[in-house]
């Protein structure tokens, strides 16, 4: 659900959870937060080639215009208030709002909509009320309830109950989310029974009301531009300009965090989703922007990021995917974090492999670019008074730890994201690439922020991360982009060597699970003085026939044996930066090659002798050494092998 950037200490529960019969009922998609989906059935869901209401089956050509209709609720005194069953302009979501953000409904409100299909009336859905100040004390808020996405509907009912006192100006809003396969737009856009269409807001841009730990107004412009490098891959994001923001709707301009780094990143549902089809996932993101911002007063839709089934990503609240964006999603700990939405209800259900892919492709994104660690923990400053889901109390302004990656209910007293979702955090903290990855040392000397590492040819790279080797498959260093030397997912250190000039050297990580993650680069400059030619008396150095100098046994397909020359038979241990070997293959059984290389170094597809079975051939190799031992690689077959 979405939460306001501040807090006030209430310790209000938000169950977000409906019965069974009403869920079987409706439902299609979700929306902030506390937020869910009633979807009815959808247009052209028979099969029949119409395209389903709200899909995104035809391009938009721009900005999509989205409209809330309000419809003024009867009051009946004694706590309570109706809107009469009666046909509507066609709509997606719905929600109820009055005027006063302060004022409180206590009884139950319930609302319950008509298929625009079928002509079936949905059971009745039960609507929590939003807490006053989500996205700070603005001019123009109004208090609202979640709203629930209702699917393809034309029909409405409200009832208020048992509640006493009720605020003024108690409205029903009806939002289109608009689009090519709008109802409205097929029916011609007619309206129904005096509902007025909201126009502009009349509110001017506002000063955020900041928690009690907080003395200025978060920053307007970002802490820098681009946003900083993360070592995890940016996901794959359907941007506003294409899911069809109306940005008319956003003249205020994005805000940021203010201490400008993401440190915790929050995983939200949005409750009561009956299955949806993907292609009008952009409809329902419109939909919660449109209400956001219309209906709550709100600057702009609250996450950051909305997640659907299907894993496709959506761009949230504007400012830039990669920057650190101050969202209203986790009342009390927006400060500090990001907030991630799922579209569905995870109470009973998980949510599928792709949508759990993405929230760890986000995270691992958004935490990366700030040296976190996905399956670590961070501190993080209260906003809020306020006690959890779990009973854990907070008091503004005092640090706490959490996990990075975190669910709604670890902040804020709510069941989201979900009993069987935030079940699947702990995998979702291990899933993602090696984190906090960083180049530590070159050539034994410690890294330093914007100071040269030098080299004389020969560039030995350590690294580190807080990931454990046995989620990680290699290591590669990269040398100007191009690998350089390879290791395994347990080593921290490989050798190779760079030509005269200056480079860019990276280490990138391969995990167990395919991810990747890169660190930043380091700039090395090599200063390569020239080789001196030393004679030394020939002599033999290896035969895998005896077992001189490697172990006594041919070597097999792709195997490699590696020879130790530096210090051994004449050669001097130290300042050795190539041999002249006389390398011989015998005893071949398949027609295959041999490669000669520097040891720990990335072997290249070049060969040094080719042979076939029964051939001894000879060949004369010039090989660079870089940690004092020169490798033998032979593709297939068996060979025995001498130099």
């Amino acid at each position: 659900m979405a939460q306001s950037p501040q807090g006030w200490g209430t310790n209000l529960r938000l169950t977000r959870v409906r019965g069974t019969a009403l869920a079987a009922a409706i439902g299609a998609a979700a929306v902030l937060g506390i937020q869910g989906w009633a979807g009815g059935a959808e247009l052209g869901s028979d099969g029949n080639g119409e395209a389903k209401a709200y899909s995104a089956g035809a391009k938009e050509t721009g900005p999509v215009e989205g409209e809330v209709h309000k419809l003024p609720l009867k009051p009946k005194g004694s706590g309570e208030a109706v809107l009469s069953q009666q046909g509507t302009e066609p709509f997606g979501l719905l929600g109820v709002s009055w005027t006063d953000p302060k004022a409180e409904v206590k009884g139950t409100i319930e609302a319950r909509a008509r298929d625009a299909k079928t002509g079936k009336w949905s059971h009745w859905i039960a609507l929590d009320p939003v807490k006053a100040g989500m996205d700070g004390v603005r001019p123009g808020a109004h208090g609202s309830t979640e709203p629930v996405w209702v699917g393809a509907s034309d029909g409405a009912e409200v009832r208020i109950s048992g509640g006493g006192a009720l605020p003024a100006g108690l409205e029903l809003n009806l939002v289109d989310p608009g689009g090519a396969n709008s109802p409205a737009k097929k029916s011609g856009g007619q309206k129904k029974n005096g509902a007025q269409k909201s126009g502009s807001l009349n509110a001017g841009p506002a000063a955020f009301a900041a928690p009690a730990a907080v003395t200025a107004d978060p920053p307007t412009t970002p802490p820098s531009v681009p946003g900083p490098v993360s070592t995890a891959p940016a996901p794959n994001v359907v941007s506003r300009v294409a899911w069809g923001a109306d940005e008319t709707m956003n003249n205020e301009g994005p805000i940021y965090l203010p201490g400008g780094k993401v440190k915790a990143v929050f995983v939200h549902h949005t409750a009561d989703a009956q299955p949806y089809d993907c292609s009008q996932s952009a409809a329902i993101v419109r939909g919660i922007h449109t209400y956001h911002v219309k209906t709550n007063g709100w600057r702009d839709l609250g996450y950051n990021f909305l997640v659907d089934k299907c894993g496709t990503v959506f761009e949230g609240r504007q400012g830039g995917t990669d920057q650190p964006v101050l969202g209203a999603h986790t009342y009390g700990w927006n400060n500090e974090s990001a907030g991630i939405a799922v579209l569905g209800d995870y109470n009973a259900e998980g949510a599928s492999a792709a949508a759990q892919d993405a929230i760890s492709r986000i995270a691992a994104y958004k935490l990366g670019q700030y040296d976190g660690d996905m399956n670590g923990t961070t501190t993080l400053t209260a906003g809020a008074t306020q006690t959890n889901f779990f009973g854990t109390a907070f008091e503004v302004g005092k640090p706490y730890t959490f996990k990075s990656l975190s669910g709604h209910r670890d902040g804020f007293n709510t069941e989201c994201p979900g009993n069987q979702l935030y079940g699947q955090l702990g995998a979702l903290r291990t899933s993602g690439p090696a984190a906090q990855l960083k180049v530590a040392t070159v050539n034994g000397v410690p890294v330093q922020p914007g100071v040269d590492a030098k080299s004389d040819g020969v560039l030995s790279v350590g690294w580190s991360t807080s990931t454990a080797s046995d989620r990680i498959g290699s290591f590669e260093v990269l040398v100007d982009g191009a690998s350089a030397a390879t290791a395994s997912g347990t080593a921290r250190t490989a050798i190779t060597t760079v030509t005269e000039g200056t480079h860019q050297v990276q280490v990138k990580a391969t995990a167990v699970n395919g991810k990747t993650s890169t660190t930043l680069p380091v700039t090395v400059v090599a200063e390569v003085k020239p080789a001196k030619f030393t004679a030394v008396t020939p002599k033999r150095l290896m035969d895998t026939r005896a077992g001189l100098g490697v172990p006594q046994a041919k070597v097999g397909a792709g195997g490699v044996v590696t020879l130790p020359v530096a210090g051994t038979n004449g050669i001097p241990a130290a300042g050795v930066t190539a041999v002249v070997l006389n390398v011989t293959a015998t005893n071949p059984t398949e027609p295959s090659f041999v490669s000669v290389y520097p040891s720990g170094t990335t072997r290249s597809s070049a060969s040094n002798l080719n042979f076939t079975p029964g051939q001894t051939i000879p060949n004369l190799v010039v090989v660079p050494v870089v940690d004092g031992k020169v490798s033998f690689f032979n593709n297939q077959g068996t060979v025995d092998l001498i130099a």
